[in-house]
């Protein structure tokens, strides 16, 4: 085993960890997540209100794990506090979800929401452009622009953790700046009165559109609970992926200090910049036609709306920059992870080395390998329906082991200490919980899949520890 303190080099910032909690969670989520959640909920209010609980969420989550981050500043992040406050079979079973579904199922989803975007600017490489077909599968030009993006990204980060937190905080920056952008021109220029006071009449007045019917019906008690909850699925996947910066914990500066400022600092400017957006869609946009953005792509319509036709190519541009800083943040935390599993024999051993760069280059090209697969079953939109209700199960998991820590602990150096604690820990435990109870009774056919690939890691587990793979 390798002495991790020796081998990983600490070379991030403050600035760095800050754009790679910001560069991963900004994804295509924000450009056409909106769509959804109006047709759940119909209102312009509960449409701002989901996207701002789901930012307060999220915060809350991250201000927590700012304690577990300063107790143990090392690689491997969430899998780290899992097997401290737990065991190691509750470790295995986020890293199996993680390598299995959740990190590299979600590379691929952002990969093909990238090649999808580059088909504005380049038809040719249009999903449409099917290059090879041999009974039900069809190879086309848009999953093998999503290889390519997702092995250049992974050579890029293989090459040493200063290209690719290059890559990341140039990019990031660029996204900030044209989101900002967008918003602002939106509010400035593109904001209608009409459109404004229609969106905001009756607001309270919360309805569903059901598909079948073809019809909107008006929700309230157990079904707007239900449409709220629906609703949020899209708003916390887009508000995912802050805990990335606690995975390469062991190459930042000053960990103690750095990984829970970025995970607020992070958090905060993405909600901020969520919130905004959301506001000029509703400045910009009737509310049927956020609903009903053709594809869900509410920005295109928003940009059209701004700046004329042009606005589809602005559109296009920014979520390819968007989706590419995403993965890039993506790939380059989620092989630190395996990383550190490895070292506990709990993934392949290759998986422990670093290269002559001191990176885990075994682990980055496994993960590159697995999601360039996902790719290709043409899937991977359905791995994200039950992605979520498993990211929220370990995080829940992982604030409350906060609680059993103090227990387990009560001693041990806290450089920080949780937010809020015992108080904003609780809530978010209670509000989560409560989402995936619901989700599991609305969308049992795609949530209970994703507990049952988790659970299924359980019997892998022990064959794991004979064989020690």
């Amino acid at each position: 085993m390798q002495n991790e303190n020796q081998h990983l080099k600490r070379e991030l910032g403050l600035l760095d960890g800050t754009m790679l909690v910001v560069g991963s969670m900004i994804g295509s989520g924000i450009f056409i997540v909106s769509a959804d959640i109006a047709r759940q909920v119909g209102s312009a209010a509960w449409l701002l209100i989901i996207w701002l609980l789901s930012g307060i969420i999220t915060i809350i989550a991250a201000v927590s794990y700012g304690e577990l981050s300063a107790m143990f500043p090392k690689a491997g992040g969430q899998y780290v506090y899992l097997k401290e406050a737990y065991n190691k079979l509750i470790a295995f079973l986020y890293g199996w979800s993680f390598f299995g579904v959740i990190q590299t199922g979600t590379i691929a989803a952002v990969g093909v929401a990238f090649s999808k975007f580059t088909a504005y600017l380049i038809p040719a490489v249009s999903d449409e452009n099917i290059l090879y077909e041999i009974g039900s599968f069809q190879l086309n030009a848009a999953q093998l622009v999503s290889i390519a993006t997702i092995i250049l990204l992974s050579y890029v980060n293989s090459r040493g953790v200063k290209n690719g937190k290059a890559l990341q905080t140039f990019l990031t920056i660029i996204k900030i700046a044209s989101l900002v952008g967008l918003i602002v021109f939106g509010l400035l220029i593109g904001t209608k009165a009409e459109i404004w006071n229609a969106n905001w009449t009756d607001i309270w007045a919360t309805k569903s559109f059901n598909a079948e019917t073809g019809q909107w019906l008006p929700i309230s008690g157990t079904a707007l609970i239900t449409g709220i909850s629906a609703a949020m699925v899209g708003s916390l996947f887009s508000s995912d992926a802050w805990n990335g910066v606690t995975f390469i914990a062991g190459e930042i500066k000053r960990p103690e200090r750095n990984v829970g400022l970025s995970l607020f600092l992070g958090t905060f400017i993405v909600t901020i910049i969520y919130v905004l957006a959301n506001v000029m869609y509703v400045a910009v946009v009737p509310l049927e036609d956020i609903a009903f953005a053709k594809s869900d792509r509410v920005a295109v319509v928003a940009a059209n709306n701004i700046f004329g036709n042009i606005g589809t190519l602005i559109i296009a541009v920014m979520i390819m920059i968007s989706t590419f800083a995403c993965n890039n943040g993506l790939i380059m935390a989620g092989a630190r992870v395996y990383y550190t599993m490895a070292q506990d024999g709990l993934f392949f051993k290759k998986a422990a080395h670093l290269n002559t760069f001191s990176v885990p280059a075994w682990a980055l090209w496994a993960q590159c390998i697995w999601a360039s697969a996902l790719c290709l079953t043409g899937k991977y939109g359905d791995l994200l329906d039950f992605v979520m209700i498993i990211v929220l199960i370990f995080y829940i998991l992982t604030i409350s082991g906060i609680f059993i820590l103090r227990k387990k602990r009560p001693d041990a150096d806290r450089p920080y200490k949780a937010f809020g604690y015992p108080f904003l820990p609780l809530l978010y435990i209670v509000i989560t919980t409560a989402i995936c109870i619901s989700l599991l009774i609305t969308k049992l056919s795609t949530c209970g899949w994703g507990v049952l690939i988790m659970l299924a890691g359980i019997p892998v587990y022990y064959l794991t520890q004979k064989k020690n793979i």
